[in-house]
């Protein structure tokens, strides 16, 4: 980097996103090394701040969901562990509202540290509904930070009717605005938006900041995206560092206090092993207090499959997937089952099944509810969460059960054919489909059908309130399970399956 002349100022800005409670650290296979955990992270994170002067960690969304522990403790675990890490700033994901709204309020009030949002409103009072910006004044200068959030807050919450959104992205490029017009004045040196979009909005977004906004950074997640060098769009440059603590992203900047901008930038993206850092001892033992309780609770066997059963990525058809949808459609005895990829949050499981696999596989306790529709608005569905874009790490895509098969052509951006039970699926005849509740509450966006549309034949029912319980009882009742891969979901000509 370029020496610092004295009226230049030397940053280390380092930044996590999505980590999802990702407690523990993993041992390399043949290494014996250590990666990963917030130990580690801890431990990396409280050497960059004793060698460098001038340092902020920031966190990009979703800290909670995804590990047992977050989820017996419902974030009051992660929130505790948030509080030793001492973020500088933190800005909100989408899944901070996996617990409810109120949940969340407390959640924040926990919080030693500073959680930032622009764009969510408390609806009837026009205000905003946490903290929408920060200035931070390090070494003499003054940063600026506020945050944004996805859609897909919306989708978690849209059922409270009390909290609304400026959520697309003109109108978050406008909040955006709003913030610098109101409170960048000459004393800002650095303006850091924080960001849970995913990366190609954050491009997007970066495309629709005004230059005079003085936005220097985007720094962002929900993508989980891995990048060798960020983006440099608009003037603005665009980073996030994948997904959960195996790695952590890191700026060394040297700002200019006359011009206030970047005069020069270096970015790394860190792999979080035991070579870079003694894991934090003190917070691996308070970590670890929570791990012991949670495995008193949850180390009963509840199954055995016939192998190890996997689940790759969401966006194609997986084992772990058509097991669980086949579960699904046995207690609904429905025709067509949809299963959120997105709910089952685990790479793979088995042979050995204990409780705390099937709670971290499937974390979300929902409802099953059952619909009876026209099998041309199926082919809609599926025609609509096949498509090539909605599968981009960003979509909400679906697994199936095993008497449906769809074949969806990416060339001609068009749903192939459809069959049930070895028959096509006919426009003018009725089936039934059932679905998670929070895929029912979100039919028009994740399934390009309304609620309205689903309940209009008047044959609708809640089959079950709690989609974990029947998953227990179909795990507990069904020994050795082998499921396959059998082209339920087949894409033809598929140029990116993310």
């Amino acid at each position: 980097m370029a020496e610092a002349k004295k009226n230049v100022k030397k940053f280390t800005i380092l930044h996590s996103n999505d980590m999802h409670g990702d407690f523990l650290a993993e041992v390399t296979a043949g290494e014996g090394k250590l990666i990963g955990g917030l130990a580690l992270l801890s431990g990396y994170i409280n050497k960059v701040r004793k060698e460098e002067e001038n340092v902020l960690f920031v966190i990009s969304g979703d800290m909670v969901q995804g590990s047992l522990i977050d989820f017996e403790y419902k974030g009051i675990s992660t929130m505790e562990i948030m509080n030793y890490l001492a973020p500088d700033v933190v800005a909100l994901g989408n899944h901070e509202f996996d617990y409810g709204l109120p949940h969340l309020l407390f959640l924040e009030k926990m919080a030693n540290f500073p959680i930032v949002n622009a764009n969510l409103y408390i609806t009837h009072y026009n205000k905003r509904l946490m903290l929408p910006y920060l200035i931070i004044k390090k070494a003499g200068f003054d940063i600026l930070f506020t945050g944004i959030v996805t859609e897909k807050v919306i989708d978690s919450i849209k059922q409270d009717k009390l909290i609304s959104s400026f959520v697309t992205l003109e109108e978050a490029s406008n909040e955006i605005g709003v913030i610098s017009n109101a409170y960048k004045n000459d004393d800002i040196d650095l303006t850091i938006v924080l960001t849970h979009i995913g990366f190609d909005s954050d491009i997007a977004l970066a495309k629709l900041i005004k230059p005079a906004w003085g936005v220097d950074l985007i720094i962002g997640g929900h993508s989980h995206t891995i990048l060798k060098q960020p983006e440099h769009v608009n003037g603005i440059y665009i980073a996030q560092a994948g997904v959960g603590t195996d790695q952590i992203g890191r700026f060394d900047i040297l700002v200019d206090d006359e011009s206030n901008s970047i005069i020069d930038m270096k970015w790394q993206l860190i792999a979080i092993d035991s070579s870079i850092a003694e894991p934090d001892k003190e917070l691996e033992k308070y970590i670890n207090s929570f791990k012991e309780d949670v495995d008193r609770k949850y180390n009963t066997i509840i199954c055995k499959f016939a192998r190890k059963l996997t689940h790759p990525q969401r966006e194609i058809e997986t084992e772990l997937g058509n097991l669980l949808s086949d579960a699904f459609a046995e207690i609904s005895e429905t025709d067509i089952m949809l299963t959120g990829a997105g709910s089952i949050r685990i790479k793979e499981m088995g042979p050995l099944v204990t409780l705390k696999d099937v709670m971290t596989c499937f974390p979300y306790d929902d409802t099953l509810s059952r619909h009876v529709i026209s099998g041309s608005k199926v082919k809609k569905i599926f025609a609509h969460f096949m498509r090539q874009e909605n599968r981009n790490g960003e979509g909400e895509c679906y697994q199936v059960n095993k008497r449906v098969k769809a074949v969806y052509d990416d060339s001609k951006k068009s749903l192939v054919s459809l069959d049930f039970g070895g028959k096509p699926i006919e426009n003018g005849q009725f089936y039934k489909i059932c679905m998670q509740g929070y895929h029912f509450n979100n039919s028009q966006v994740y399934l390009n059908i309304s609620n309205e549309e689903l309940l209009e034949s008047g044959k609708s029912k809640v089959i079950s309130t709690s989609a974990q319980q029947v998953l227990l009882e179909y795990l507990r009742n069904h020994q050795n399970i082998d499921a396959k891969v059998e082209g339920r979901l087949i894409y033809m000509k598929r140029t990116n399956t993310c």
